[in-house]
């Protein structure tokens, strides 16, 4: 297929390169970021219109609600080049309900639209082994599968509504910081208590405590390796998805409320851009002890 693709940053350059690789024709929008290993890839073309025109299927991943709207709705956008039949796929995450207004304008052009926002980090992007949570039609999501399991393999059409997918991601979120949270605070308890973590987390592995966060998180924690996989200042702006969500449904997260401070406390510290495990410094700093 002839695949636009917009957003090439840590999460979508690996994932461009697999469909790449899977046989499919990339065409990308000029940035002065774009690397060498994706000049060699793509089609690079002046504006997102005018990778849309040349287009069968436009891929999006970018970091905000704000951003999904300028790259399809701006000025050279998307939406000004679509041709009846053409499928665009958001794959960033972003507001469930900005996604059924944005999905309702590009179908009134005679296309289809699917929300599928993404979990695995850039490990599972670059192993084309990403969990996609996917909205929209059945038509267009059987469609859309072949270029799915060249960037995935845990896929879902959660629903055939939009914004089922982003839906989706915002509970994904939620568990993530909760958890991220909770080894967070059972490492700097146990520390402090005097034990070794990183013999804890060994420990715990073995037990039902047992979870990717323990067995990942954990690990940079107490090797201090805040390298963003995904940084605290995203997973903020997921958090806020969330919470904004809740209010309109009714809904209370008090858990996820107090995750978000947590972030927040770091994010104020200069720590934003931080992996999100860097959570953990928040609670360092009320403990004043540091793991290690």
């Amino acid at each position: 297929m002839k695949i636009g693709f917009i957003g090439l940053g840590i999460m979508g350059r690996p994932m461009a390169l697999n469909l790449q690789k899977a046989g499919h024709e990339l065409f990308v929008p000029e940035r002065a970021s774009l690397t060498d290993e994706v000049r060699g890839a793509a089609t690079v073309l002046p504006s997102p219109a005018e990778v849309a025109a040349a287009a069968e299927v436009v891929i999006l991943i970018v970091p905000d609600t704000p951003d999904v709207e300028a790259v399809l709705f701006g000025e050279g956008g998307v939406a000004a080049a679509l041709k009846p039949g053409t499928l665009v796929i958001d794959m960033s995450s972003i507001s469930p309900t900005a996604t059924v207004d944005y999905a309702a304008r590009v179908n009134a052009k005679g296309c289809d639209y699917l929300d599928a926002p993404v979990s695995g980090g850039e490990v599972g992007a670059r192993n084309a082994a990403l969990t996609i949570m996917v909205g929209g039609p059945r038509a267009a999501f059987d469609r859309a599968l072949p270029l799915f399991q060249a960037m995935g393999k845990n896929i879902t059409l959660v629903g055939e509504k939009n914004g089922a997918g982003q839906v989706t991601k915002v509970a994904n979120q939620i568990i993530v910081a909760l958890n991220i949270e909770a080894v967070a605070e059972a490492l700097v308890f146990a520390s402090k208590a005097g034990a070794d973590p990183a013999r804890v987390r060994e420990a715990l592995m073995g037990g039902f405590a047992s979870s990717r966060i323990l067995e990942v998180h954990a690990e940079r924690m107490i090797k201090r390796t805040f390298d963003p996989g995904f940084r605290i200042a995203l997973h903020q702006k997921d958090l806020n998805l969330a919470l904004q969500s809740a209010r309109e449904l009714g809904v209370a997260l008090p858990n996820t409320a107090s995750a978000q401070q947590l972030f927040s406390a770091v994010s104020a510290a200069g720590g934003g851009q931080q992996d999100h495990s860097a959570l953990v410094k928040a609670l360092e700093i009320m403990a004043s002890h540091e793991l290690g």
